[in-house]
């Protein structure tokens, strides 16, 4: 007994210590990310090269995060079957898959070179003249990334269950240090703006050329560590019959599918916003920051429920998996709702210290700016709705998701007609969030009948009261930001950071004083969690 508790202890450990190195890779990762915004922002503003590069990296963005990011279908089918087997299997089974995916993803990356055209058309209708011919270009210098995807979400699974994880987690830091070299080396040759006509084309084959530069370090990076790992080598190998190699394409082939379904939103929004002037570019701006934080919090909540929903998916025990919901969407709001509060209040300041210099322009920053405060809006219910989700999941129930999702892609394209004219780009942004209200609605009344039950009034004061104090919270800090700019106009960076740092700290300090006095137990959980991370 004493030898068992000792190696649950042990695989406990190890189980943290992943996670650490995850958390401290992603977060590099992230930085390098801001970095390359920064750089791209200071070239070329929102402009007509970084807005035809947003059309044109949709298709090989979204097959990036779809095939080759991290519990994408790739990832997950590889590592469900290798932790299954022995290892000396595990080379000629990777090696037959991947020559096998490699086959299909060439015949992808074909078609998006031939008919690129067709596929910035169909994408993107607004769009017309040189900013059309641009992302034209840039989709087919960029569309090997599709069979670079594949390659990549196959080594993500197989060095994982090769019990690899700091190369995977740091690898996407290849593509933007490479994007970054050589926006910045063209910067150096030709001045701080390239946003002008005759830099237009030079510019955007350095920004896409880049972009797939990176993802074949990336690649080449992940080869180099399966090959010492003993999980398999850059060979060809076409016997399907290998044991295993049936049963990852069983996996990978439905899921791929149904991931595939939920990022139909993405093209919708791309495809109104080809209508309005530079709106790709700002809602990329604007995106960034704003899953950033949203990224990150949302695996703090997320991943340790799931287990916990899993564990208490028993009719008996639906009295405490109630509790817990009730935590899942209590703690979203205590980390959502202040970020809330300062992306509205602050929006102005947010993107003039992270962006604001170059050929990024005062005028660009009022592109970006209500985008980002839209984006804010809607930080509750993107993972409010996610909560729910792992409710169904854990329950045993994949169908009622995926049903939803297609039913959003006809109310999210609905929307998206309606609001892209009077509201411009916020608009393609309010559509979004309208879909995730409905989608949790929806989640909650279904959970009510089948839970016997639901306290949606007792969840909704709370809900309510949290969201005063939000609303309190980003006056406070509206205010500081206000009254700064009253004794220090300057525009200096490091002034500008300051009054940001101090208006953040107002929020926040405003917004965990208040909640304190409704006595929620979430508080003091969250507290409770976040003085545990301070200690470590």
């Amino acid at each position: 007994m004493r030898g068992a508790v000792s190696l649950n202890q042990k695989k406990s450990r190890s189980l943290v210590s992943i996670a650490g190195l995850v958390a401290v890779a992603t977060l590099v990762s992230k930085v390098f990310g801001l970095v390359r915004e920064q750089a791209i922002a200071a070239a070329f503003g929102v402009g007509s090269v970084y807005n035809a590069y947003a059309y044109a990296y949709v298709i090989p963005g979204f097959l990036l995060i779809l095939l080759g990011g991290i519990n994408g279908p790739f990832h997950s089918a590889l590592i469900s079957v290798l932790e299954k087997r022995d290892k000396s299997e595990a080379a000629p089974l990777v090696e037959t898959v991947t020559t096998l995916v490699s086959l299909v993803l060439l015949l992808v990356t074909v078609v998006l070179i031939v008919f690129a055209d067709t596929f910035i058309s169909m994408l993107a209708p607004g769009l017309g003249g040189e900013v059309k011919a641009i992302a034209v270009q840039q989709l087919q210098i960029m569309a090997p990334l599709a069979l670079l995807a594949g390659l990549v979400g196959i080594g993500f699974g197989t060095l994982n269950a090769a019990d690899q994880y700091l190369l995977p987690s740091i690898s996407p830091l290849f593509s933007s240090v490479a994007i970054v070299i050589g926006v910045v080396t063209l910067m150096w040759q030709l001045g701080t703006n390239l946003n002008n006509p005759e830099n237009w084309y030079l510019g955007a084959m350095v920004l896409a050329g880049g972009t797939l530069v990176g993802g074949v370090l990336q690649w080449l990076a992940q080869l180099w560590a399966q090959w010492q790992a003993g999980m398999g080598k850059l060979r060809l190998r076409f016997n399907w019959r290998i044991p295993g190699v049936m049963d990852v394409m069983k996996v990978m082939g439905p899921a791929t599918l149904s991931s595939g379904m939920l990022q139909i939103n993405t093209y919708t929004d791309f495809f109104f916003a080809s209508f309005i002037p530079n709106a790709a570019a700002a809602m990329r701006y604007a995106n960034f920051i704003y899953l950033t934080p949203l990224g990150i919090i949302s695996n703090m909540i997320l991943v340790p429920f799931m287990p916990v929903f899993s564990r208490l998916t028993a009719p008996e025990n639906w009295p405490e998996l109630k509790v817990r919901i009730r935590q899942g969407l209590l703690l979203t709001a205590l980390t959502m709702l202040p970020l809330t509060a300062i992306f509205i209040a602050l929006a102005p300041v947010i993107i003039r210290v992270v962006y604001q210099r170059g050929a990024f322009k005062s005028a660009d920053a009022d592109l970006v700016i209500p985008v980002l405060m839209a984006y804010g809006i809607g930080m509750f219910f993107y993972l409010a709705r996610d909560v729910l989700v792992r409710v169904f999941y854990a329950l045993g129930d994949g169908e009622t998701p995926f049903r939803i999702s297609i039913f959003n892609i006809f109310l999210n394209g609905f929307l998206d007609f309606l609001l892209y004219k009077p509201f411009q780009t916020p608009g393609l942004v309010f559509a979004t969030i309208g879909v995730n209200i409905v989608s949790l609605v929806i989640f909650l009344g279904i959970l009510n009948n089948r839970l016997g039950g639901l306290p949606l009034q007792e969840w909704g004061k709370a809900l309510l009261a949290l969201t005063g104090i939000s609303f309190l919270a980003g006056v406070g800090s509206y205010g500081v930001s206000w009254g700064w700019e009253q004794f220090y106009p300057d525009n200096n960076f490091f002034l500008q950071l300051l009054r940001l740092l101090l208006s953040v700290v107002t929020a926040f300090t405003i917004f965990i004083i208040l909640s304190i006095q409704l006595k929620l137990p979430e508080v003091y959980m969250l507290l409770s969690r976040i003085k545990g991370k301070l200690k470590k």
